[in-house]
């Protein structure tokens, strides 16, 4: 997957399991990168449970953590898997419910402008090579496709929605990612 390629908002290139939870950018302007971390149940990975959580049909009863997640309606443009597969389940050109309550460099609704990428993982455990390598390929792409984008305006779920979220985590290798953006 080394030549991924954008169409219309979406990587010809990966797995793609498209959300319902979603909706049309207010003005049509990707300008921010938000890093997140997901897995479900907690710490536990190659599960069916995230695709099922942002398509909308995640049965509850299959773990008791999940009783927190009745009705939730929640997405992100893409995940990267441990083994670095790619999933994507909502267009670019969408605004994708990743960020919640949120702000940067003081405007409000960062879903309005940000594209949500989510790495299987968690906040205290080590993201892999295959995970850094994908989501640097994915970042250039996205570079290229949205010319506002740059290394300047990539950001954690943290960042954003400090205090509330604590995501990617220390566990995330930002100088590593930082470095591959030049080095590509």
């Amino acid at each position: 997957m080394a030549n991924m390629t954008l169409h219309k908002g979406w990587i010809r290139e990966c797995r793609q399991c498209v959300s319902p939870h979603f909706n049309a950018r207010p003005d049509d302007e990707v300008s921010l990168l938000v890093i997140h971390n997901i897995s479900l149940p907690a710490g536990q990975f190659g599960l069916p449970y995230i695709d099922q959580l942002f398509q909308g049909c995640l049965d509850i009863q299959a773990d008791e953590s999940f009783c927190d997640l009745q009705g939730l309606e929640v997405s992100a443009h893409f995940l990267i898997r441990r083994d670095g597969e790619l999933v994507q389940y909502v267009s670019c050109d969408d605004r994708a419910w990743h960020a919640g309550v949120s702000s940067f460099a003081g405007r409000t609704g960062c879903n309005d402008f940000a594209i949500g990428i989510e790495l299987e993982g968690t906040d205290s455990l080590a993201y892999t090579d295959e995970q850094y390598e994908r989501l640097t390929q994915l970042t250039l792409v996205l570079f290229d496709a949205y010319p506002m984008l740059n290394r300047n305006l990539i950001v954690g779920h943290s960042d954003i929605a400090p205090g509330r979220k604590t995501d990617p985590g220390e566990s995330f290798d930002w100088h590593r990612y930082r470095v591959s953006l030049v080095t590509g």
